[in-house]
């Protein structure tokens, strides 16, 4: 703050110099208007009367000793008295301008401020001719540039004109002392208000410092927020903030933490399983016994190896979400719901599964990210085909609602079906419905929910309308996404 203050000083200094002179120039040119005034009356009244008044120039103590000069010019354009040096104004050979008029002009290589009128003159001089030019202190007009003054006043036929000229040095002395009287208190304000400065910031920054040195005291697992009322008002959309960070922080370590502890669970039993199964398949003589377990450990292995994927996969989206894979994009949804298909109509085809895919012509743009959309139809489709009995069905659909701008992608199956007093609970994680005769791990749905959550979507499951009245309900998951402006 420091800096601009400085910066501002002689930028005040130039203006208050400015504002100076135009405060010292207004009583000068009001005393110079006076006089024209008074010299415009008595020559209108009578030239000859003016001309006492209209000596060679002086210096006259109202002015502050500047050198006054004065001219009256009759309307055959000869200088009646008054110094000749002063010229003509610069529209002396325009129409006739009446009022009373200034201007700044250089006689002689001095700087003269000149007042002047033109006024209707009454009576003539009674000399008939021309006055002679005289010797002036300030300079001499020449004969030749006479005849063209002469010429030029001459077209102004009855009226004379009124000049009254000073010099600028008192105008120029008294801005000077304005600008003196009002710099001079700055060196004692200027520091003071620098003094002023530092101390109010300093003080102002004391509340700051006990913030940093009550968050240093804090322990590391301590992720409270921030009490507001010991901050100050200014920094409160600061402390809010932080808050913020601090309460998504301790979101995501609790989400760590339960994700752990779930895994530990999780993992614990199948491989105290594989354990078992190996020591049997270690003490077994009889190479079909062997065999026997050799297959059931690598199916325990498969079973544990998807349920690390997928604890894996619900990690990733729990804590990394769409901006840890970089900024969404406009993408066609077909794309990402197309490569899940194919990467799983092997397993249907292989249960004995009718499986259909249904996509709109024209692209479906949405905004997200293609390996987490990836990832939501293979869970949603990987569930499907697992809770279908073979000779049943499985349908995926893309649509498009041009009305609510929005997208769906439709699972459907004619399997178990999920109770609708279910539908809530099954995208918890490890979640299981009982009964269906399926050993999953519970973390598909709980994948799907969090990826649409991320994606601004919506998850419904509903019964299966095209399994009818029979003994399957089956089951049709819908997500809705909203659609996006088509790239450029």
């Amino acid at each position: 703050m420091l800096v601009p203050l400085l910066l501002v000083w002689p930028l005040s200094i130039g203006i208050t110099y400015l504002v100076a002179q135009a405060i010292a120039t207004q009583p000068f040119d009001q005393g110079l208007e006076r006089r024209t005034d008074i010299l415009a009356e008595l020559a209108q009244r009578s030239p000859d009367s003016a001309l006492p008044l209209l000596g060679q120039a002086h210096t006259d103590a109202l002015t502050g000793g500047d050198t006054v000069l004065m001219q009256l010019r009759a309307p055959s354009g000869r200088v009646l008295g008054g110094d000749p040096a002063l010229p003509l104004p610069p529209d002396a050979t325009s129409p006739w301008s009446d009022g009373l008029h200034l201007r700044d002009a250089t006689v002689g290589g001095k700087k003269l401020r000149i007042a002047w009128r033109w006024v209707p003159a009454r009576t003539q001089t009674g000399t008939g001719q021309a006055a002679q030019p005289t010797t002036s202190p300030i300079g001499s007009t020449p004969p030749r540039a006479l005849h063209s003054i002469h010429a030029a006043v001459g077209k102004r036929p009855g009226l004379l004109l009124v000049q009254v000229a000073e010099g600028l040095a008192s105008r120029t002395a008294l801005a000077r002392n304005i600008v003196r009287g009002v710099i001079l208190p700055q060196f004692v304000i200027v520091p003071i208000s620098i003094l002023l400065v530092w101390f109010g910031l300093g003080q102002g920054i004391v509340p700051l410092n006990e913030l940093q040195a009550r968050i240093r005291r804090r322990r590391p697992d301590d992720l409270s927020p921030i009490d507001q009322r010991e901050a100050p008002e200014e920094i409160a959309p600061l402390v809010d903030s932080i808050n913020g960070l601090l309460g998504r922080l301790e979101q995501s370590i609790q989400t760590q933490k339960r994700f752990i502890a779930d895994a530990a669970h999780q993992l614990k039993t199948p491989l105290a399983g594989l354990r078992m199964q190996a020591e049997l398949a270690a003490r077994q003589t009889d190479t079909h016994e062997l065999r026997a377990s050799l297959r059931q450990i690598g199916l325990s292995v498969v079973r544990t190896t998807r349920l690390v994927n997928q604890l894996l996969a619900l990690a990733r989206a729990e804590n990394q979400g769409v901006a840890s894979h970089g900024a969404s994009t406009t993408l066609d949804l077909r794309k990402p719901v197309r490569d899940a298909v194919q990467e799983l109509a092997p397993m249907a085809l292989d249960k004995g599964l009718d499986l259909e895919f249904e996509e709109p012509p024209e692209p479906l743009w949405v905004r997200g990210h293609a390996l987490l959309l990836h990832e939501l139809t293979k869970n949603l489709l990987d569930n499907a085909i697992a809770y279908t009995p073979p000779g049943g069905s499985v349908a995926v659909r893309l649509q498009t609602d041009r009305t609510n701008w929005q997208s769906t992608l439709s699972v459907e199956d004619t399997g178990v079906g999920i109770a609708a007093s279910e539908r809530e609970l099954v995208f918890r994680p490890f979640y299981r419905v009982l009964g269906t005769g399926h050993d999953g791990s519970g973390l598909g749905l709980s994948i799907v929910q969090e990826i649409a959550r991320q994606h601004g979507a919506t998850v419904e499951l509903a019964d299966n309308p095209a399994c009818g009245t029979g003994n399957t309900p089956g089951l049709v998951a819908r997500v809705q996404l909203a659609e996006a402006e088509p790239p450029n």
